[in-house]
């Protein structure tokens, strides 16, 4: 008797759960978002059990479990936790990560159909704000460090500006840390912005450690918050630095210039109806963190960090980025241009030995260190540094062996600045025309002159090159281009290479 047999089982594709493992396997040194750096944190402070039960604490609301909505009990008592830490009159927990507290803190800001006065750098949540509330943006414009060709820190005297000429402006946003870690002078904006009567909100998304690192009790130099510093609404992602899980994050209310009420209904109106426990409870536990263990924690970071400087600076060819004014410096930014390379190659080279930095732009490596990282993860860093280096500067007939396998110039590499992000090309000062209301999709390539309609966002850092109601040049085309061909994502172009503009 013939075997009867089904259909032939297709060849099994690589699911997310198995990248997932086959990455943790591999043991890799996280220098990129979240500040946990994986389980070790967790398991050294006590928290293995959590980890050990995760399925099994994915719940839903019921009894006893409170309500993010509503909160009375546990989840009430989490966010005193954080209002507690910040020193300030509420926190907020936000489970649709720090996008959903900008939202809301905006349209709890700015009356419909009113202006919105925003750093042209802001993430772009803020302009998914503007859409949603039918608001004008008015934009403010950090300074250009030319010398590395990435936007620096706004300054009060451009927010006084932007206010003069913006008069019927509601309120103020603007990033501080921004992704490379500049801050901004948080103290004299309030100033500014409150003397006029506005509201100051700061995105705050990459210094939500800010608060601790800083201090001298911890070794910490830097700085300060914006919550100390008198901003109305701050935003901080937990997760970006310190131990929550990622999409986690909190919103700090610092002054009684927004109504509560108001901004609660906008923060459950746009988060998810059905919150994760797990990420709550991440956040709880973040917090409790902080509260028996921060100081340890902090002055473990700081002294790490003031090792890795010390050592790194002997690197021959190796820049350290400094200089730039109030600088965070858990983000450690590196030139690679006196190398001949660019941050993407050696991303490449670090990568090839398991180490995973957060973001290049042209010749600038910036690495993201969290609470999480341990002194072991910075001392193989600086063994791949020296190695990638050494080999490069012994190649003395221009080229080495890159990490792809092949020969490459240096005198070329160095001159390929395309990088990740928006490297070599940053948002400038355009005329703004009103937000096109009727809309169309067309080629890229015939896109020139035309107004933009739905904003083209190179990923990350998520920072618009083109806003609606901005034209597009040939130029920025062109630039746009070259990142889609070099693999990059642009947020905006479609997969038939169409952008959005007005009809």
């Amino acid at each position: 008797m013939n075997q009867q047999t089904g259909p032939k089982a297709p060849d099994r594709v690589e699911t997310t759960a198995d990248f997932l493992l086959n990455h943790a396997a591999a043991r890799p040194v996280s220098f990129h978002m979240p500040g946990h750096k994986g389980s070790q944190l967790y398991r050294r402070y006590g928290y293995g059990d959590f980890l050990d039960s995760f399925m099994d604490c994915d719940i839903t609301e019921i009894p006893g479990a409170d309500n993010l909505f509503q909160t009375e009990g546990i989840l009430a008592r989490t966010q005193e936790r954080y209002a507690k830490l910040y020193e300030v009159s509420r926190s907020y927990m936000l489970i649709n990560g720090t996008s959903a507290g900008i939202i809301a803190a905006i349209l709890a800001s700015v009356k419909e159909g009113g202006t919105l006065l925003m750093a042209r750098n802001c993430h772009k949540s803020v302009f998914n704000a503007l859409t949603l509330g039918n608001i004008r943006p008015a934009y403010m414009y950090p300074e250009m460090l030319e010398e590395y060709g990435i936007l620096g820190q706004v300054t009060p005297e451009e927010v006084a500006r932007s206010l003069k000429e913006n008069p019927a402006a509601d309120a103020v946003i603007l990033p501080s840390p921004n992704y490379y870690g500049i801050c901004s002078d948080i103290r004299s904006i309030a100033e500014v912005v409150h003397k006029q009567g506005k509201i100051l909100i700061v995105d705050q998304a990459h210094g939500a450690h800010l608060k601790w690192l800083s201090q001298r009790e911890h070794s910490g130099v830097g700085p300060e918050c914006a919550e100390d510093a008198g901003a109305d609404i701050v935003i901080n992602s937990i997760h970006k630095t310190l131990a929550s899980f990622t999409q986690s994050a909190v919103l700090n209310l610092n002054s009684d210039r927004v109504d509560r009420y108001i901004l609660e209904d906008k923060l459950q109106a746009v988060q998810s109806t059905s919150p994760s426990y797990i990420l709550m409870a991440s956040l709880d536990i973040s917090a409790d963190l902080l509260e028996c263990s921060g100081r340890e924690l902090m002055r473990q970071w700081n002294e790490t960090l003031d090792y890795f400087y010390e050592e790194v600076r002997t690197i021959p060819g190796l820049q350290v980025i400094s200089g730039l004014g109030e600088l965070d410096r858990s983000k450690i930014n590196l030139d690679t241009s006196q190398l001949g390379i660019t941050a993407a190659q050696l991303e490449e080279c670090l990568m090839k030995r398991r180490i995973f930095s957060e973001l290049t732009t042209g010749s600038i490596l910036m690495l993201m260190t969290g609470i999480g990282n341990r002194r072991q993860d910075f001392e193989r860093l600086l063994t791949a540094l020296k190695e990638i280096c050494s080999e490069i500067n012994r190649a003395q007939d221009g080229s080495f062996q890159n990490c792809k396998g092949g020969e490459s110039s240096i005198e070329a590499a160095g001159q390929n600045s395309t990088g990740k992000a928006t490297g070599g090309r940053m948002p400038c000062k355009k005329e703004l025309h009103p937000i096109p209301k009727k809309k169309e999709r067309v080629p890229l390539e015939a896109a020139a002159g035309r107004i933009c309609a739905s904003s083209i966002i190179p990923y990350p850092p998520g920072i618009p090159l083109i806003c609606p109601g901005e034209a597009l040049e040939q130029e920025e085309i062109d630039y746009i281009t070259e990142l889609r061909m070099a693999g990059e994502k642009v947020i905006g172009v479609n997969d038939e290479n169409e952008v959005t503009v007005g009809a």
